[in-house]
C-alpha cells in the first residue's frame, strides 16, 4: 500500500492543526513565494531560532512569533 506524498502547503497546514507552530514557521519558511506574509514568517523563524538577536534589534519576539502565525493563518488556512 502507497500513499500520495502531501505538498509542502499541506505539512504546513497539518503542523499548524496540531499546534506545532515552529515546525510549521521553520517549513514555511523556506517557501520562495511568500508575498505580502514574506517579512512576518521570517521574522517568526528568527523568533523561533534566535530571540536574542530579534531583541537585540528591538523586536519583540513573541510579538514576531504571533505576527507569523497570523500571516501562516492568512495564507494557508
Amino acid at each position: 500500500m502507497t500513499t500520495a506524498p502531501q505538498s509542502k502547503a499541506s505539512l504546513v497546514r497539518d503542523h499548524m492543526a496540531a499546534g506545532r507552530w515552529a515546525e510549521a514557521v521553520r517549513l514555511a519558511a523556506s517557501f520562495p513565494r511568500l508575498d505580502k506574509h514574506r517579512e512576518a514568517i521570517l521574522d517568526a523563524r528568527t523568533a523561533y531560532t534566535n530571540p536574542r538577536w530579534l531583541a537585540q534589534v528591538g523586536m519583540d519576539p513573541e510579538a514576531a512569533k504571533e505576527a507569523g502565525h497570523a500571516a501562516l493563518r492568512e495564507r494557508f488556512a
